[in-house]
């Protein structure tokens, strides 16, 4: 009960830092199977609304030799995250929630919406970056290469869940604007590479082509239930 109280404290600080109502809930603490509570993890649903969905920013690449940049810093988060479920690691703090930062980047996506600055946007959350880049290369097939030279710790810069960050895509033309523009928000934006190509290629560490990388996203749930079919 006290790990749901202090989700329910947590969610209640975001709201108000973020402006967010909250205009209904349910709860049951019945639920449990045996002696197996439920876990004290609330789901939460926003609806959120763009005035003209024509600006609407896909979440996918959307063509060959476009500008990649990640707005947001990378800490050393892999507490909890995917990495870690899969190396049975359990251990460590949970990232730590910086509500003003969040606001300042939810502020600057809208900005970026309204004058048609990004081409693409995809959060930085399961998998951190490296699951990002797969999922917006794979949708329409357009591959991407990416530079962690300057990162401390490629393994941290590609599977850290850190929050409050985002990945977008934008063309050379608008590097400088978008730059500009979330150094006005004073969020930081680092470029990464640019997207092109039939492979996935994290300078210095991999290339993968995009159909084994398809082959791998798409088995998943088969080899799960014990059927390659």
């Amino acid at each position: 009960m006290w790990q749901f109280e202090r989700a329910v404290s947590g969610l209640a600080d975001g709201c108000l830092e973020l402006g967010l109502p909250v205009t209904g809930g349910n709860v049951s603490f019945y639920n449990q199977t045996g002696d197996v509570a439920i876990l004290p993890t609330p789901v939460i649903g926003v609806l959120g609304v763009i005035q003209d969905v024509r600006k609407r920013i896909p979440s996918s690449f959307q063509a060959a030799h476009e500008v990649i940049v990640l707005l947001g810093i990378t800490n050393e988060d892999l507490a909890g995250s995917e990495w870690a479920h899969m190396h049975g690691h359990l251990g460590g703090l949970p990232p730590r929630a910086n509500l003003p930062h969040e606001a300042r980047l939810a502020n600057l996506m809208n900005d970026i919406m309204k004058h048609n600055i990004a081409t693409a946007a995809h959060d930085l959350s399961e998998g951190g970056l490296a699951i990002a880049l797969a999922e917006m290369a794979l949708r329409k097939k357009i591959g991407a290469t990416v530079r962690l030279a300057n990162h401390a710790d490629p393994f941290i810069a590609l599977f850290s869940e850190s929050p409050g960050r985002i990945l977008i895509t934008t063309t050379r033309d608008r590097v400088d604007q978008l730059i500009n523009t979330a150094k006005f928000h004073r969020v930081r934006a680092k470029e990464l590479g640019t997207t092109g190509g039939d492979h996935f290629e994290i300078d210095g560490q991999f290339v993968i082509d995009l159909a084994t990388l398809k082959s791998a996203h798409e088995e998943t749930f088969p080899r799960l239930f014990g059927s390659d079919s």
